[in-house]
């Protein structure tokens, strides 16, 4: 099966070694970041530093003319990313013999959020989520869906990863992140992504809603997981605090506002790209999940997309729903995490991708070339070249 590593631009640019390296685990493709939320990055190989700290939501290319007078604009990088670190990136990687494809994350943006709180996710008790834009605004949209087309078509980039296109909610990670004490489970979650912004609040009423008595709703079914009451797992989970009715009401809004979003991103890149650029989305396929990978439908998406990259640090069990739609010539790449220190199991990846293979995946990715330690690369070596 192919093999892409993910990879930061700061993790090549000033490093003569990288691409070389790179290219030594057997990987035929690299995922570069064009686009990227903030974050605190180790870079354990670089000759000139150590941590990289990257403080907002960027751009990691000079933006173009489209964003002129718009009040909705992507950040330049600072210092962690200068000038066009993408394509500095992309040129060493593709000398060294790598296929390059971009990687774009999309609605997860804490700087916008803490900018302009309006275009945030507001929740049943009003607390807004600065790390995630509203999917649901239109200025919102028509932003996300531009970015997607301008960072996604790099020169040089032979295709895309489309990472948080869909709904975000309260998982995030955030620095010094203190949320766990409550275990949500699945339900809980899924309440405490609900949204009540206008626009959201809008689409609730056409789905025969009122969003001040839902709001409510959703405050008193959340009561018993404050005290500790475990909720039941699943969708059942959901209509069980929720109530079936609404709580299905509730879901079919937020999946025509993902899923027309995704159908409009993807054309937009495809139409501002060449024949065959590649366009696959990061996605779960439990359709109400929000998050980096949001829920999909996956006969839909496949109909959509070129193919999706899955979550399989857990198992290759996600990979399935997708497998079983036998979409002619689909990517479903198995996207496995390889540094141990973030929980991953890189002594493993043989088997992870013999077994995932087993369940229909046609590529294999591998998280994260950049902050893995030189042992765990030395694993990957040998396990991709066992292939």
């Amino acid at each position: 099966m192919k093999a892409s590593a993910f990879v930061y631009p700061w993790d090549v640019n000033g490093d003569p070694a990288a691409p070389g390296r790179i290219a030594a685990l057997g990987v035929e493709q690299v995922t570069l970041a064009a686009a990227y939320h903030s974050t605190r990055a180790l870079t354990p190989r670089h000759p000139r530093h150590r941590i990289v700290t990257a403080e907002h939501a960027a751009v990691l290319y000079p933006a173009g003319d489209r964003w002129e007078g718009r009040a909705l604009r992507p950040y330049p990088a600072g210092d962690w990313a200068p000038g066009d670190a993408f394509g500095e990136a992309a040129d060493a990687l593709a000398d060294a013999g790598l296929e390059v494809h971009t990687w774009v994350v999309l609605a997860h943006n804490s700087r916008l959020g803490a900018e302009r709180p309006d275009t945030s996710v507001v929740n049943a008790y009003g607390d807004r989520y600065p790390w995630a834009p509203c999917i649901a605004q239109p200025a919102t949209r028509a932003y996300l869906v531009d970015l997607a087309a301008e960072a996604a078509v790099r020169p040089g980039a032979r295709g895309t990863e489309l990472e948080s296109l869909g709904w975000y909610g309260l998982q995030h990670l955030h620095a010094h992140d203190k949320t766990g004490g409550v275990g949500l489970g699945d339900a809980g979650q899924y309440l405490m992504a609900l949204c009540f912004c206008p626009a959201c609040r809008e689409g609730y009423g056409r789905q025969g809603l009122d969003a001040d008595a839902l709001a409510a709703a959703v405050r008193a079914a959340l009561t018993p997981v404050w005290q500790g009451v475990p909720s039941d797992g699943g969708w059942a989970g959901v209509e069980k605090l929720l109530g079936e009715t609404i709580a299905n009401a509730t879901r079919a809004w937020r999946e025509e506002t993902a899923r027309t979003l995704q159908e409009t991103a993807v054309a937009a890149v495809r139409s501002a790209a060449a024949d065959g650029f590649q366009v696959l989305l990061h996605a779960d396929p439990v359709s109400y999940h929000v998050g980096a990978n949001p829920g999909v439908d996956p006969a839909h998406i496949l109909s959509v997309a070129d193919g999706v990259v899955v979550p399989c640090a857990g198992g290759p069990g996600p990979l399935t729903p997708f497998a079983d739609q036998r979409a002619e010539g689909a990517v479903l790449a198995a996207n496995f995490t390889v540094v141990s220190g973030m929980g991953g199991s890189p002594y493993t990846l043989a088997a992870d991708a013999a077994l995932a293979r087993e369940r229909g995946a046609t590529e294999l990715r591998l998280y994260h070339a950049g902050l893995a330690s030189d042992g765990d690369l030395s694993v990957v070596r040998e396990a991709l070249a066992g292939r």
